[in-house]
C-alpha cells in the first residue's frame, strides 16, 4: 500500500473541506477575517503597528457575479478568479497567509563559529538538524549561540511555526522550544487568532501547499523560498471550530495510516529476515531433504577437473597455476558449518571455468549503442537493464567482450562499492561491464544455486571480511577465487533452487502487495 498517496489523500480533503461535515452554526471564516482586520486598524491607531505592517494588507471577496476579487491599501479592486485553485465549502475563505499571520526570513551571525558557546545559558541555535524525519514538533537543539549574536539572526518563541526554506524546502515544525533561526528557514507567527496549530501544520503539510511553494520557489539548482512570497499563498480558512473538528479527524487519520506504514516497515524487515533464513538453511544443506541416490558431490568435483583439463588440451581456457584441491580438516567445515553426507566443499578457483571482472578503463558514454553495466545494475537475482546510464558502441563491446565473453549462465556479482549482489545472465543480449562487476563462469555447477548461495549471510560476511579499501571498499579477483563454496550434489543443487524459487515467490507476493 502506497501510504505515502493515502497521507496526502487525507490531507487533500481536509484542506478542500471535505473531510469532515460543516456546521452551519459555526461562525464562518469571513467574519473571524473581518475581526481581524478590525484589529489590526485599531492596533495601528494604537501605534502597536507600524504602516509598513499593513501596507500590504488586502480582502479578499466574491463579488455579486460570484467570482473572486482582491481590494488593495490603495482601493484599487482586481479580479483574482484565475489564481483560486478550487472552490470551498460555505463558510471557508481564501486568504493571503501574510494578512493573518507574520512571516519572515532567518539570520545567521557570521562566521558562526565565532558566536556559538557551551555556556547552558546561551540561546538555542535551531537547525534543520534539530528536526526529525517526519516530524511535527522541534523540541530542543544540539547548538547555543552567544547574546552578542541575537542582533544578527531572528529570535522564536515555542507556538510558532517554522518552514524550511532551502534544500528540502517547504517543510513544517511546529517550536515547543525557544531559540534563534539562520537564513534556512522562515517563521510564521502570531496565528493564534485565525489558525487551529494542528489543522495550520496538517494544512502546510499538504501536497497542495508544497506544488503551490515549488510553482513559488526561486532558484533553478537550489530552490529557495522568500518571505514575501510565502506571505502571498492563498491559504484555505475555515472556521475556527471546524479547524478543531479536522485536526482531531487528522490525528485520528494520520495516525491510522502511520499504524499501516510501521506495520508495513515491519513485515518488510521479516520478509527480508526470512529470505536470509531462507538462504542460511540452504548453504547448511537442511532446506530440503537429502536423496542418499544421488551422486555424492565428490563425484561432480572430480567431472568438474576432467572437464576443465579437456578444455584445456582443446586450448579454451587456461591453466590456473594456482588452483588446488581444497584440504579438509579434521571437523570438514567452513563458516561454522558441518555438511550432510554427499557435500563436500570448493573454492571458487575450483568450480569456474574463469573469474574475471569489467572494464577498468570504460570507453565514453556514446548515447546509445550497447548497455555498460555497473554495480548499480546487479539486483539480488536480477539484470537491471531500465536504468542505463552508459552507452558504447557495438565495436568497442567486441574490445570489452574479448576478456569476460559474457554468455548465458554466467554469474555476476558486484565486487566494488555495494559488494555481493549477485544475478545470473538469463539470455544473450549483449552488453559490457565496469570494473564493479565481476564475471564467474561456473562449470557443471548449477548457476542458480551458485548466485543463491553467495548471498547468504555466512558468505556476504566472507565478501566483507575480505574487501579492502577506504574510501570505496573492494574485493580482488584472486581473493575472490579462493571463496569457498558448499558444493551438494548435482540434482540436490537443483532442488534446492526449486525450493528458494517457490518460497521468494510467496515473500514477493506479500511484498507487492505492499506497493
Amino acid at each position: 500500500m502506497d501510504t505515502k498517496a493515502l497521507r496526502q489523500k487525507i490531507l487533500d480533503l481536509a484542506i478542500r473541506g471535505k473531510l469532515v461535515p460543516q456546521d452551519p452554526d459555526d461562525e464562518p471564516a469571513s467574519v473571524l477575517l473581518e475581526k481581524i482586520r478590525e484589529q489590526k486598524q485599531q492596533m495601528f491607531k494604537e501605534g502597536k503597528l507600524k504602516k509598513k505592517d499593513i501596507k500590504n494588507d488586502s480582502i479578499i471577496f466574491k463579488g455579486e457575479d460570484n467570482l473572486h476579487y482582491e481590494k488593495f491599501q490603495d482601493g484599487t479592486v482586481k479580479c483574482i478568479e484565475d489564481e483560486i485553485p478550487f472552490e470551498l465549502p460555505e463558510g471557508w475563505a481564501w486568504e493571503r497567509l501574510g494578512n493573518v499571520s507574520t512571516i519572515a526570513r532567518g539570520g545567521s551571525p557570521r562566521p558562526i563559529e565565532d558566536f556559538l558557546t557551551d555556556d547552558k545559558n546561551g540561546i538555542n541555535w535551531i537547525k534543520i538538524g534539530d528536526t526529525e524525519k517526519d516530524g511535527k514538533y522541534i523540541l530542543h537543539t544540539k547548538e547555543k549561540i552567544k547574546a552578542a549574536g541575537l542582533s544578527k539572526t531572528r529570535y522564536v518563541q515555542s507556538g510558532d511555526f517554522l518552514l524550511t526554506n532551502s534544500m528540502s524546502f517547504g517543510r513544517p515544525y511546529i517550536l515547543k522550544t525557544d531559540g534563534c533561526i539562520h537564513d534556512g528557514w522562515l517563521v510564521i507567527g502570531n496565528i493564534k487568532t485565525v489558525f487551529s496549530q494542528d489543522y495550520l501544520y496538517y494544512a502546510l503539510s499538504s501536497g497542495f501547499m508544497y506544488t503551490t511553494l515549488s510553482l513559488l520557489a526561486a532558484g533553478s539548482t537550489v530552490k529557495n523560498l522568500k518571505s514575501d512570497t510565502v506571505r502571498s499563498v492563498l491559504f484555505p480558512i475555515p472556521p475556527l471550530d471546524e479547524q478543531e473538528r479536522l485536526a482531531c479527524r487528522l490525528e485520528e487519520l494520520i495516525s491510522f495510516v502511520d499504524s499501516i506504514n510501521a506495520d508495513e516497515d515491519k513485515l518488510v524487515r521479516i520478509i527480508e529476515q526470512t529470505k536470509s533464513k531462507i538462504l542460511d538453511l540452504a548453504i547448511r544443506g537442511k532446506l530440503v531433504p537429502q536423496d542418499p541416490n544421488d551422486k555424492p558431490a565428490s563425484v561432480l568435483l572430480e567431472r568438474i577437473r576432467a572437464e576443465k583439463e579437456e578444455l584445456i588440451k582443446q586450448g579454451k581456457i587456461k591453466r590456473d597455476k594456482k588452483e588446488s584441491v581444497i584440504f579438509k580438516g579434521e571437523d570438514n567445515s567452513y563458516y561454522g558449518i558441518h555438511l550432510p553426507d554427499g557435500w563436500d566443499w570448493a573454492s571458487l578457483r575450483e568450480i569456474a571455468l574463469s573469474i574475471s571482472d569489467g572494464s577498468h578503463n570504460p570507453p565514453p558514454d556514446n548515447g546509445s549503442g550497447i548497455p555498460l553495466l555497473s554495480a548499480a545494475n546487479i539486483n539480488d537475482n536480477s539484470i537491471l537493464m531500465n536504468e542505463i546510464s552508459r552507452w558504447i558502441t557495438n565495436e568497442e563491446w567486441k574490445i570489452e567482450n574479448q576478456r569476460t565473453n559474457i554468455e548465458v549462465g554466467d554469474v555476476l556479482l558486484t565486487i566494488v562499492g555495494s559488494i555481493g549482489r549477485s544475478a545470473v545472465v538469463q539470455n544473450s543480449n549483449h552488453f559490457a561491464l565496469q570494473r564493479s562487476v565481476a564475471v564467474i563462469k561456473p562449470c557443471l555447477i548449477n548457476p542458480l544455486y551458485l548466485m543463491h548461495i553467495v548471498q547468504s549471510p555466512q558468505i556476504q560476511k566472507w565478501l566483507t571480511d575480505n574487501s579492502k579499501g577506504t574510501a570505496q571498499k573492494g574485493i580482488y579477483l584472486n581473493a575472490l577465487s579462493l571463496m569457498i563454496i558448499p558444493i551438494p550434489p548435482l540434482a540436490e543443487q537443483a532442488r534446492i533452487v526449486e525450493k528458494i524459487h517457490i518460497a521468494y515467490k510467496q515473500l514477493d507476493l506479500i511484498s507487492n502487495a505492499l506497493l
